[in-house]
């Protein structure tokens, strides 16, 4: 685990989530506060901080995480829609500081954040 990351810890398995979706560089599990009836962190398994590391040398597995999210949306049958969302630090409402999207689907979203 990096940093005592709540997220590594996850992924490691030291801390229990309820995962939808696991392949060699990513990792995805239900939000415990959603806010929609679909809710799944996506998240890639390197830690990464925040959308401000992203680099040449990490993009790809950004790139997983997107390849993810459409297996993970089609599974959760989210057919008419859904939003992605990332927050990048603390200004930008980042509460756990690792590279992670909200999917977020199930129900007629606004034009609002969320």
């Amino acid at each position: 685990m990096k940093n005592n990351c709540l997220f590594c810890a996850i992924i490691a398995g030291e801390i229990p989530s309820t995962k939808v979706y696991e392949d060699e560089n990513v990792f995805a599990f239900r939000d415990i506060n959603p806010q929609a009836p679909v809710h799944v962190l996506v998240l890639p398994k390197k830690h990464i901080a925040c959308a401000d590391e992203i680099d040449a040398g990490n993009a790809a597995l950004v790139g997983n995480c997107f390849e993810a999210i459409a297996k993970i949306a089609r599974a959760e049958g989210l057919k008419s829609g859904y939003r992605v969302i990332n927050n990048c630090g603390e200004d930008g409402g980042q509460s756990v500081m690792h590279l992670h999207f909200h999917l977020i689907g199930g129900r007629k979203l606004g034009e609002k954040i969320i």
